[in-house]
C-alpha cells in the first residue's frame, strides 16, 4: 500500500490534535461501552444498562469518531478550510460531556441527569452540524461522498431534537404529552434517523472513497450504477421509514424499509466488488471490511422479509431478532475498527514523517501498529460477535451472551492498545497533551 494515497491533499487537514481528541475520547467510550455491556449481562447494573450500552457505543464511540473524521477529511477531500478550529473543540466536549451523563444517568437510573446530557448532546451535535456544513458549503460539485455527509448532517440534527424530547420525558419533564405522538413512536424514529441515518449515511458516502482508495480497485459501470441505486433509494428510504415509525403509518414505512433495503444491497455489494477486486497486499482495514459485507448480507437476508410485513413493530426496529449485534457491531462497528487502523496511522503518519520523505527512510503507514495485536483483536472481536449474535437470534442463557461480550470487551482492549502504541512510538505529541494540549500542529 503507498504511504499517502492519491487524489487527496492531506496538508488540507486541520492540526492533528483537533481529529485525534475525537478519536482518543472516542476510543474510550468503547471499552466504557464494552465494560458496561460486560456488566449488565452480568447483572451487576440495573435494567437500564443495556440503554447506557447503546449510548455509549453509538454516540460515544461511534458518532465521536466520526465527528473526528468528518473535521479530518471534508477540508482534504473537498479541498475546502474547516470553517472553525474552535467550533471543532467545542462540539467535542459538549458531546463527551453530554454523552457522560447520558451513560451515568442510564446506568444509575437517575433521570434528572439526562436532561443536562441530553442539552448538551443537542448543542455539542448543533455545533458540529453547523461547523461541518459551513465547510462543506464552499465545495462545488458534491460529489457523493459529500452529498451524503450533507445529508448526514441533516439526520444528525433531527435526531437530536428527538432524543431531547426522549431525555426529558424520562426525566419527568413531560413535553411529549403536549405532542400528538408519543413516547413509543418518537423512540422509534429517534433510533431510525441516528442507526440509519446519521450513522449509516455517512458510513456508506465514506465507503465510497475508502474501499476504492485502499483497495485500488477500477470502479465499472456496474458499480456506478450501484451507486446511483443506492443514493436515488437510501436517503430517501431513511425518511420515510422514520416518518412512518414517528405517525405509526404502516404504508408509508413499508416503502421506507424497502428502500432502505434497495439501498443497502447495491451500498454492500458495492463495497463487496471492491474487496474482490482489491489489487494491494491485505490490511487489518480491508479483512474488517470484509466483516461488514458478512453482517450486510445476514441483516439483508433477515430483515428484507421482517419489514415488508411489519416495519412498525417493537422488536422490528433495526431488524429481525439479532439484528442489534449484526448492526451496531457487525456492520458499524467493524467499519469504525477498520477504518481507524488507516486513518490514526495515517494522520500521525503524515505530522511526522510526511517531510521526511526522500530524503531519510521512513516507514509505510501500515507499519506503524502491531500486526500481532490486530489479528488478536480481529479474532476476539469475530469470535464476540458471532456469539452474541447467536445468543440473540436463539434467546440462549446469559451466560453465551456475557461469553460474546467479554470477548468483545477484550478485542476493544487490544484495538485501543495496538492505537495506543500508535501514537506512543510515532506521535511527536504525547498522548496527554493529544487530549488536554492547543490544537496548534
Amino acid at each position: 500500500m503507498a504511504a499517502i494515497p492519491g487524489g487527496i491533499d492531506p496538508d488540507a487537514g486541520p492540526p492533528m490534535m483537533i481529529p485525534l481528541r475525537h478519536f482518543l475520547l472516542a476510543l474510550a467510550f468503547l471499552v466504557a461501552a464494552f465494560s458496561v455491556a460486560v456488566a449488565d449481562a452480568a447483572g451487576l447494573i440495573v435494567d437500564l444498562g443495556s440503554i447506557g450500552f447503546i449510548h455509549l457505543f453509538l454516540v460515544g464511540w461511534v458518532c465521536v469518531t466520526i465527528m473526528g473524521a468528518m473535521t479530518q477529511f471534508v477540508p482534504v477531500w473537498s479541498g475546502t478550510p474547516l470553517h472553525s478550529q474552535r467550533l471543532a473543540g467545542a462540539q467535542l466536549w459538549l458531546v463527551v460531556v453530554g454523552v457522560s451523563l447520558y451513560g451515568i444517568a442510564w446506568i444509575g437510573q437517575w433521570g434528572w441527569l439526562l436532561a443536562m446530557g441530553g442539552s448538551l448532546l443537542l448543542f455539542g451535535f448543533w455545533v458540529f452540524v453547523y461547523n461541518i456544513a459551513r465547510s462543506l458549503l464552499p465545495a462545488r460539485p458534491w460529489d457523493i461522498t459529500e452529498r451524503h455527509f450533507a445529508i448526514a448532517l441533516g439526520y444528525f440534527f433531527l435526531l437530536t431534537i428527538l432524543g431531547f424530547l426522549l431525555a426529558l420525558t424520562v426525566a419527568e419533564i413531560n413535553v411529549i404529552g403536549e405532542l400528538p405522538v408519543g413516547y413509543g413512536p418518537i423512540r422509534s424514529a429517534h433510533l431510525t434517523l441516528a442507526v440509519f441515518g446519521a450513522i449509516l449515511t455517512t458510513i456508506y458516502g465514506a465507503l465510497y472513497q475508502l474501499s476504492t482508495m485502499f483497495t485500488q480497485s477500477e470502479v465499472t459501470r456496474i458499480d456506478t450504477i450501484l451507486q446511483h441505486v443506492e443514493e436515488g433509494t437510501y436517503p430517501i428510504g431513511v425518511f420515510l421509514l422514520a416518518i412512518g415509525r414517528l405517525l405509526d403509518a404502516w404504508a408509508v414505512a413499508m416503502i421506507g424499509g424497502v428502500l432502505v433495503i434497495v439501498g443497502t444491497l447495491a451500498a454492500g455489494t458495492f463495497l463487496a466488488r471492491r474487496l474482490i477486486g482489491a489489487r494491494v497486499a491485505w490490511t487489518p482495514m480491508l479483512s474488517r471490511y470484509v466483516v461488514v459485507v458478512l453482517a450486510l448480507g445476514i441483516w439483508l437476508l433477515g430483515t428484507a422479509p421482517a419489514w415488508a410485513v411489519e416495519p412498525l413493530g417493537h422488536t422490528a426496529r433495526l431488524g429481525v431478532p439479532g439484528s442489534v449485534s449484526t448492526v451496531a457491531i457487525g456492520v458499524i462497528g467493524f467499519v469504525v475498527f477498520g477504518t481507524l487502523y488507516h486513518v490514526i496511522p495515517f494522520i500521525v503518519w503524515v505530522h511526522r514523517y510526511s517531510d521526511e520523505l526522500g530524503l531519510t527512510e521512513v516507514p509505510m503507514i501500515d507499519d506503524l501498529y502491531d500486526d500481532r495485536i490486530a489479528r488478536a483483536d480481529f479474532i476476539f472481536l469475530v469470535a464476540g460477535t458471532g456469539t452474541v449474535m447467536t445468543a440473540e437470534v436463539m434467546a440462549m442463557e446469559s451466560i453465551v451472551t456475557l461469553a460474546g461480550l467479554t470477548g468483545l470487551l477484550i478485542g476493544a482492549v487490544l484495538f485501543v492498545a495496538n492505537m495506543g502504541l500508535v501514537l506512543r512510538r510515532h506521535s511527536p505529541h504525547s498522548v496527554g497533551s493529544l487530549v488536554i494540549g492547543r490544537p496548534s500542529t
